[in-house]
């Protein structure tokens, strides 16, 4: 399928979908996000993928926020309408059996920022900078960030920057665990995919499972998340790749997973 405003590449086990609006600094615009959301049918229809990378085009912005046009345009009814939408398939993302990896290679602001929170893991270039800058616009954060952004990093850090408005630099949001790692901009992409490979190479299922786990933890209680632990870590006793895995440790071998 042809995207207007993205580009979705699979490679082996790993599909890279690239937010590409580089003159408009990635802006993502109503037709983006539906376009994001057929991506991510290719990428749930294709069972040999294991991780999903996103990143922005260019060299300037991961995403730099929402089209301005579009917010120009929104009034009460098409701010409930189109925020609820953009939360709607920016947690497909979230909620996806394999991880993501946003590769935050410039600016990542307002949704922008959401649309990394929605991944599993962020890897920052050196020159990134990451805002919630909506309250300068006389609005406030609406595909995610009041939900997740707290819960990454904390109430109080998250308070200041969504009051504020002021962007965060790549040494500060790693400091305070909004990104994983920062790596010089020319390394990113390098960087992202070995990350990637990482993971891919381990059992499908496992990962899956532990991706699960987590997530049902930090949403629910703690008996929930217990319980929930239990149930998955049942399950993943079960699969050939357990087997594999304990026998390829027992005899001293690299394992051969076959995701089953």
């Amino acid at each position: 399928m042809m995207f207007e405003n993205i580009l979705l590449e699979i490679e082996g086990p790993i599909a890279t979908l690239t937010i590409n609006r580089p003159e408009k600094r990635n802006a993502v615009n109503n037709a983006t996000v539906e376009e994001i959301d057929k991506a991510l049918d290719q990428v749930e229809a294709n069972p040999d993928l294991r991780v999903l990378i996103l990143t922005g085009a260019g060299e300037k912005a991961f995403v730099a926020g929402a089209d301005i046009k579009e917010l120009d345009k929104r009034d009460t009814l098409l701010g409930r309408s189109e925020t609820r939408r953009r939360q709607e398939v920016y947690t497909r993302i979230e909620q996806l059996e394999i991880p993501s990896i946003a590769a935050i290679n410039g600016w990542a602001l307002g949704t922008g920022l959401e649309l990394t929170l929605v991944c599993t893991l962020r890897v920052a270039s050196a020159k990134a900078r990451m805002g919630q800058p909506e309250v300068k616009l006389g609005i406030i954060p609406g595909a995610g960030g009041t939900y997740r952004l707290p819960r990454l990093i904390g109430m109080g850090r998250a308070m200041e920057m969504i009051l504020t408005g002021e962007p965060v630099n790549a040494d500060e949001a790693l400091a305070m665990g909004l990104v994983n790692r920062v790596v010089p901009p020319e390394k990113l992409m390098e960087e992202v995919r070995v990350l990637a490979e990482t993971i891919a190479a381990r059992p499908k299922l496992a990962i899956q499972y532990a991706k699960e786990a987590v997530l049902r933890c930090v949403e629910g209680s703690l008996i929930e998340g217990l319980a929930h632990e239990s149930y998955l870590h049942a399950l993943s006793c079960g699969t050939e790749d357990k087997k594999e895995g304990v026998a390829s440790f027992l005899e001293k071998r690299e394992p051969k997973f076959t995701g089953r």
